[in-house]
C-alpha cells in the first residue's frame, strides 16, 4: 500500500508540473476558441449588413431602369412616331431583361450578366434619345483636362 501511495503522490506532482507547463498552450487554445466564436458571430453580422446594402442597391438600380422603361412606354403610347423602331426594340429588350432578373435568387450566375446588359441597353437608349439621364448610383467619371 505504501508504494501505491507513493505512486499516487508522484502522479499528482507530475500532474501539477504538466498543467503548469501546458498553461500557455491551454490559454492559447482558449483564446483561439473565444476569438473564433466571436469572429464567427461578428462575421455573420457584417455579412448580413453587406448583403442588405448590396440587395438594396441592386433593387434601387433595377427600380430606376423599370421606371425609365415605364415612362418611355407611356411616351410611346402617346406619340409612337417620336421613337424609332430601334429605340422601341431596345426598350422592349430592357423590359425583358428586368423581368428576367432573378430577384429571388441572388446567387444565380446570370445576375452580373443581366445587370451588365441592362446598363448597356440603358446607355444605348439614352444616347439614341439624346437624353442626359443618369442613374445616381453609378460612380461619376473623373473629368480629365489637358
Amino acid at each position: 500500500m505504501d508504494s501505491h501511495n507513493q505512486s499516487k503522490n508522484s502522479n499528482s506532482i507530475e500532474d501539477i508540473f504538466d498543467s503548469s507547463l501546458n498553461l500557455e498552450q491551454t490559454h492559447l487554445k482558449e483564446g483561439y476558441d473565444e476569438g473564433y466564436a466571436h469572429g464567427l458571430a461578428t462575421g455573420k453580422e457584417e455579412a448580413k449588413d453587406v448583403g442588405l446594402k448590396h440587395g438594396f442597391e441592386t433593387g434601387e438600380e433595377l427600380g430606376f431602369y423599370k421606371g425609365c422603361v415605364d415612362v418611355w412606354n407611356s411616351a410611346i403610347r402617346i406619340a409612337p412616331t417620336r421613337f424609332s423602331a430601334r429605340v422601341r426594340k431596345g426598350i422592349k429588350q430592357m423590359e425583358e431583361l428586368i423581368e428576367k432578373y432573378p430577384v429571388n435568387d441572388p446567387e444565380n450566375e446570370s445576375v452580373q450578366e443581366i445587370m451588365g446588359a441592362l446598363r448597356l441597353k440603358f446607355r444605348i437608349i439614352r444616347a439614341a434619345l439624346g437624353v442626359k439621364l443618369e442613374y445616381d448610383g453609378y460612380p461619376k467619371p473623373i473629368e480629365i483636362e489637358f
